[in-house]
């Protein structure tokens, strides 16, 4: 549906382009609330035991659009009476809006025939309110069912990711452009950004960090999945328990699917140390299972480790750290010193050094925003607080990294760099193996006579193939192109090397020099004439102007 767009001419002005970007908003908006819409539908009318109405599902459908975003929800049937919130988003329900309003910003900028390309701010700026104006009113809507939003988190975080990803699909338009830098930046950082070897280097740094990062997800995800088949009657036994129908069964599946990824990051903090929370008296980490839980019934939880302290088992975690700290090191070394990379080719020692310790900064930054937006409140008192610590998270990440990425990329540079590159030495060796090339043939060519005396008659008349390479001054810079220096003038012979291609073979034996008495004699011409078409037509020229019976000096 957002594949196709109407054909607007030039003339129908920047409003109609900006209409257009804003309605691509408001689609990007449908189709996610119409995705949603439709999977909870098709749930609530293949369940039996369904007590709500068509309108209560709608209501959860547009509860589950906004929760997507980021927004916090609060849900109202509690046992208690008492308001919960809901805050817990799942990261891979999230991918679904994000992915959609990033490919209509970027979709508005594409030049199509028919239509004129926005500028990048009006459009973003159009998308996002195309988009945003789709969401207050799903927001309105969902004002008085069961799970209604909570206001203040409609600006923060929801709009806040609309916003990114907006721009994201804008830079992804434009090319993906590094710079320029704003006019207030330093002067150094402009000149920094401009060369070539800084540009490598943040390149290196950006893939180095999100390196860093699918490997602490990779590690909490397989701890996930080890946990699950190590614990897998409990699983089954919560998974059953929860829903008795097959449509029940369905939604259980589908929920805990669309936390997988919220359970691998929860998993990368365990393996990091700082662990996560389960309620507000209890925590995980690999050294000790401490607290009174809050545990809901699911299956991803019946994975936790027994309460108490840590095993070798459990300690085990921490092999997901270290890997991570080795793929720092590993990604930074592959562009500072490349396998059969000379020395004076490779990265110094700092800015190895400098690289790696920067893309830690980078992997402790992503695992902090994704530890902060996979988890959240569950409830009120004990449910408080669900998930990891982002803060913690996220500086165990950059220590993890730091102190086994830095040392490790000095290292494994040291062990590439031990002894001169390979490729130089084979070069080398190459070289000295080759046979020698024998040296040019040295003959001199006498310049015929018609040449000489052309020149003379013509005087200024010189052709172009005569007089390039003499801009300079004296003999020397009036020889012709590849000529020796005047043997009369050096008072010793002077011999010039036959050309390698396009003149055939010499004319004859060596002939011996002969001093140049004038100007006119004073250059010795290739054994050959170039034959571009402008040579032809010159040529056609002086033969059409030459009287009958005339020489080739144009006298009889």
């Amino acid at each position: 549906m957002t594949g196709s767009s109407p054909s607007l001419s030039a003339e129908q002005g920047r409003p109609a382009v900006l209409a257009f970007a804003l309605l691509r908003g408001a689609v990007a908006a449908g189709l996610g609330v119409g995705s949603i819409a439709v999977l909870v539908l098709t749930l609530w009318i293949s369940s039996p035991a369904s007590d709500s109405s068509p309108g209560g599902a709608l209501h959860a459908a547009a509860g589950l659009w906004l929760l997507a975003h980021g927004a916090e929800l609060i849900r109202a049937d509690t046992l208690s009476g008492v308001p919960a919130p809901v805050g817990l988003v799942p990261l891979l329900l999230a991918v679904v809006p994000v992915w959609l309003v990033h490919r209509a910003a970027r979709d508005v900028l594409v030049p199509e025939e028919g239509r004129p390309v926005p500028l990048a701010a009006g459009a973003f700026a159009m998308v996002v309110t195309g988009y945003l104006l789709v969401g207050a009113a799903v927001a309105y809507y969902g004002r008085g069912g069961p799970l209604s939003v909570h206001l203040p988190s409609l600006l923060f975080p929801a709009a806040l990711v609309v916003a990114g990803a907006a721009a994201a699909g804008v830079w992804t338009a434009a090319g993906r452009p590094v710079g320029p830098l704003p006019s207030w930046a330093p002067v150094s950082l402009h000149e920094a950004l401009a060369r070539g070897r800084f540009r490598e280097q943040a390149g290196t740094v950006c893939r180095t960090a999100a390196a860093g990062v699918s490997v602490l997800l990779g590690g909490g995800a397989l701890l996930v999945a080890v946990a699950l088949m190590w614990h897998a009657h409990p699983a089954q036994e919560s998974f059953v328990r929860l829903a008795g129908d097959w449509a029940g069964r369905v939604s259980v599946f589908l929920l805990a699917l669309v936390l997988v990824p919220n359970a691998a990051v929860w998993g990368a903090a365990y393996g990091l140390g700082p662990g996560f929370a389960l309620g507000t008296a209890s925590t995980v980490t690999p050294l000790a299972f401490s607290g009174r839980p809050a545990l809901p019934g699911f299956p991803l939880l019946a994975a936790l480790p027994a309460e108490g302290p840590g095993t070798v088992l459990t300690w085990s975690a921490v092999a997901v750290p270290v890997a991570a700290g080795a793929t720092v090191a590993w990604f930074t070394v592959r562009r500072a010193a490349p396998p059969g990379a000379a020395r004076e080719d490779a990265w110094s020692p700092r800015e190895t050094a400098l690289a790696a310790a920067l893309a830690a900064v980078g992997c402790g930054a992503g695992t902090a925003v994704l530890a902060a937006a996979a988890g959240g409140p569950l409830g009120t008192r004990a449910l408080a607080e669900f998930g990891p610590v982002w803060w913690l998270t996220g500086a165990a990440a950059l220590a993890w990294t730091a102190l086994l990425g830095v040392p490790g990329a000095l290292l494994l540079r040291a062990w590439r760099l031990r002894e001169p590159g390979a490729s130089t030495d084979e070069e080398g060796e190459a070289a000295g193996k080759a046979e020698p090339v024998p040296a040019p043939v040295q003959v001199s060519v006498s310049a015929p006579a018609h040449e000489a005396t052309s020149r003379a008659s013509h005087g200024s008349d010189r052709r172009w193939w005569l007089w390039s390479g003499r801009r300079g001054g004296g003999d020397a810079a009036e020889a012709a192109p590849g000529s020796e220096p005047d043997a009369a003038s050096a008072g010793a012979p002077a011999s010039r090397p036959a050309p390698a291609a396009g003149g055939g073979a010499p004319r004859g034996p060596p002939a011996a020099p002969r001093p140049r008495p004038d100007r006119a004699e004073s250059f010795e011409p290739y054994d050959f004439l170039p034959t571009d078409p402008w040579h032809e037509r010159t040529a056609r020229h002086e033969r059409t102007a030459r009287p009958e019976g005339a020489g080739p000096s144009g006298n009889s």
